[in-house]
């Protein structure tokens, strides 16, 4: 071999080594990147580098927060993900309905009946129907019903009946009574029409309801603007710290677990991007994970009350995402069961389960927000993606725990029993509605 040829044998011989070594050192990164030394066999990753979130300043928000912030999105191939503060949830809802190729976002942390509302166009401009999947759940429990401490004396707690009275000597005295939630036909809505109607007071009738942007509920009720609200952590930890009210009970004392926030995506552009929907699934589920464990509470509540995110003191979030409930009022408990969850057993937490989903729209049902004659099925197999979920979840290796569609029975505070298989006795059932069933 001549010196030449030499040469060249020995600069291929070692582009080859350090090709080789480059590549087993990708193939290390990657089987380490992912739980359970998972690869990236699932596909030939995202078709695209990132999207636009939005999130509302509310604690069950942090899954994305964290996972912009702890590099879950970047990890999982999504570097150039934004997550984007929305002052309200209805500038939410018109920044989903613009979507990013008109400069408005493409998904969000969303109140989990807004993707039934969006997807049939109830709360759309012209009621024009917007595509939605839900693609995980955020969380688990932890909203508040709250009461002004003008009625601190009074015992009000999971029980409102307490209220009945003083609110009729009020509107009997000609003023008027203003009970505030985020969004219509909402979660907040619906836990606060659950607890006044089971109490024996017409949400529609007794009251009036009103919309407030959550991050404004404290100053509003500071003023003398409302008598009592339901919206998500920090606000009613915030509202007890500054001594203008008290939370008369957590929504977990109302229905124990129940499902909260969601993971909600333009249906159009899950399906146009399958593996960014994937990889934007996992870098969420793995901050989920983060998310759920007591020893990095302390951190998430520094990272989520920094200016940029929420601009919120620590000690208006920490107590109740550890569980425990300073009510005001001078009650506290300490280490409840009633924090914030999720991730949950096997992902439980973060599972779509349809059976709930069942559950929002019947009792947008029951307020007449959806005819009793919608196909309650069609609606939820529509929309709720379960199925991208659990592919989700075994390309991460944690996709053991879960499956179905139903979690079975629901029992409420008041005794109340919810079939997701009968919706409609359930509505029967209730004395307090508007469907006609």
């Amino acid at each position: 071999m001549t010196r030449k040829a030499q040469s060249n044998h020995q600069i291929s011989r070692r582009r080859f080594l350090k090709a080789s070594a480059n590549t087993a050192a990708v193939i290390a990164a990657a089987k380490a990147s992912f739980i359970g030394g998972a690869h990236v066999a699932w596909g030939a990753g995202p078709e695209v580098k990132g999207t636009k979130l939005g999130y509302i300043a509310l604690t069950d928000a942090s899954p994305l927060i964290i996972a912009k912030e702890k590099g879950f999105f970047d990890k999982h191939g999504l570097p150039e993900m934004e997550v984007l503060k929305q002052a309200s949830w209805g500038a939410t809802r018109d920044n989903m309905a613009l979507g990013t190729k008109a400069n408005g976002i493409d998904g969000a942390h969303l109140l989990r009946p807004k993707v039934h509302l969006y997807t049939t166009g109830k709360v759309i401009q012209n009621n024009q129907p917007l595509p939605m999947y839900t693609l995980l759940n955020l969380n688990y429990d932890c909203q508040g019903l709250s009461v002004s401490n003008e009625y601190k004396d009074l015992p009000v707690s999971t029980d409102a009946s307490p209220l009945k009275e003083a609110f009729a000597k009020k509107k009997a005295a000609g003023k008027e009574v203003k009970v505030a939630m985020t969004f219509p036909g909402g979660t907040h809505d619906l836990w606060i029409r659950y607890w006044l109607a089971a109490g024996g007071i017409d949400p529609d009738k007794d009251i009036s309801t009103i919309v407030v942007p959550p991050a404004q509920m404290v100053a509003n009720m500071k003023v003398g603007n409302m008598d009592a609200f339901c919206v998500g952590e920090p606000w009613n930890e915030q509202l007890v710290n500054q001594d203008i009210g008290f939370t008369a009970a957590t929504t977990g004392e109302v229905w124990f677990r129940h499902p909260e926030k969601v993971l909600g995506m333009r249906a159009d552009w899950v399906d146009a991007n399958p593996n960014a929907a994937k990889a934007l699934m996992m870098a969420v589920m793995e901050a989920q994970m983060w998310c759920d464990k007591m020893e990095n509470k302390q951190e998430m509540a520094e990272i989520i009350g920094r200016r940029q995110w929420f601009n919120v003191p620590v000690p208006d979030i920490i107590g109740r995402i550890k569980g425990d409930i300073n009510y005001g009022r001078g009650k506290v408990a300490k280490g409840t069961n009633l924090l914030m969850k999720f991730w949950g057993p096997g992902g439980d937490v973060s599972y779509p389960w349809k059976s709930l989903d069942t559950w929002f729209v019947t009792e947008n049902i029951r307020w007449g927000k959806f005819e009793p004659g919608i196909d309650i099925k069609a609606l939820v197999d529509k929309t709720n993606r379960s199925d991208l979920w659990i592919d989700a979840a075994k390309t991460l290796g944690v996709a053991d725990a879960v499956s179905g569609d139903s979690r079975g029975k629901e029992k409420f505070f008041d005794g109340k029993v919810f079939d997701p298989a009968d919706p409609m006795g359930y509505l029967k059932s209730l004395s307090i509605k508007r469907a006609e069933v």
